[in-house]
């Protein structure tokens, strides 16, 4: 259901989102003995993959819903997307972020017209604002990923990927609220249903894998992580919960040291930048290295806003 939901927001988002390279690395391959693909997300308008759930929520409002408005809470790169979908569709809004958000990220929002407003110092509590906001005002919430057609929209990037490489072996993919690694996945393994789903978090913050492993959403607190994009609570009804949970075949957790290599590594044999999620996935990746041997693997690159002092820190 959700894949087939995937294919028509494809077709719906195709003016307003890129579709991405899919693009073979001959350093990366030789290293692991594999066959490596990076899905260049870090190339797509904003900066992240964040604009195909965005797009797709609000191309689905109303002509009413959309003169209302709407709100979404961000550490950034959901906050830029939601911004440029609605400059693009003429929709006015408000985006809310927590407070240690990066000045590179707030100032990218505000640079396609969206309205900042700091709240919290948690992804989780962000979005509870956001929601009573949005409920209060009788505007519409915008959610990361707790949201069938944000997570449909997401999904088209596993469109794209099932293009261009049906018979992938294994796919890397960072996970904070899940709906990434549930859309991608969803679409993956309806075609390809042998395929191993990787979700990569880091050690900070690892609450979705902390909960698929409990059984349960927890409530955990999240440390500072070179992958800010990923960090933060779950909201107690996610339904990329129940999606992580039948889709994702393991869970890999990583530490800020194996993300920052992962980081200086595509740097140095890609020539790209990319953020603190996207190596998270790469991590994850080189931990796995030993078992990918032989395989044909996908590592989304789900973003490339980074500032430059987390740049100088890194390298």
């Amino acid at each position: 259901m959700m894949a087939a939901a995937a294919d028509q927001a494809a077709g719906r988002i195709a003016g307003l989102v890129r579709k991405t390279p899919l693009e073979y690395s001959p350093r990366f391959s030789v290293d692991l003995g594999a066959e490596v693909h990076f899905k260049l997300e870090n190339l797509q308008h904003t900066g992240s993959f964040k604009l195909r759930g965005a797009a797709n929520r609000l191309m689905t409002l109303t002509a009413a819903q959309r003169d209302a408005g709407c709100v979404a809470a961000s550490s950034g790169n959901h906050g830029a997307a939601v911004a440029y979908a609605m400059q693009k569709l003429n929709t006015r809004g408000v985006i809310f972020v927590p407070e240690q958000t990066s000045s590179a990220k707030v100032d990218t929002i505000r640079s396609y017209g969206g309205a900042v407003e700091f709240f919290g110092t948690d992804g989780l509590d962000t979005e509870q604002h956001a929601r009573r906001f949005a409920d209060e005002n009788d505007m519409t919430y915008v959610s990361p990923y707790n949201d069938e057609q944000v997570v449909a929209g997401q999904g088209t990037c596993g469109v794209e990927i099932q293009q261009k490489l049906p018979s992938a072996d294994a796919v890397f993919v960072a996970v904070g609220g899940g709906g990434l690694v549930s859309g991608v996945a969803s679409v993956l393994k309806t075609t390809n249903p042998d395929i191993s789903v990787y979700g990569c978090q880091p050690g900070a913050s690892a609450v979705m894998a902390r909960s698929v492993e409990a059984g349960e959403i927890l409530d955990l607190p999240s440390e500072s992580t070179l992958s800010d994009g990923t960090a933060g609570g779950i909201e107690a009804d996610a339904i990329t919960f129940s999606l992580c949970k039948e889709l994702v075949d393991e869970f890999i957790v990583v530490n800020e040291d194996e993300i920052a290599e992962g980081m200086r590594l595509f740097i140095d044999r890609q020539h790209q930048l990319l953020e603190g999620a996207a190596g998270v996935a790469i991590a994850g990746m080189m931990e796995k290295r030993e078992a990918l041997r032989g395989m044909k693997v996908v590592v989304v690159i789900c973003g490339g806003n980074i500032s430059r002092d987390v740049l100088r820190r890194i390298i």
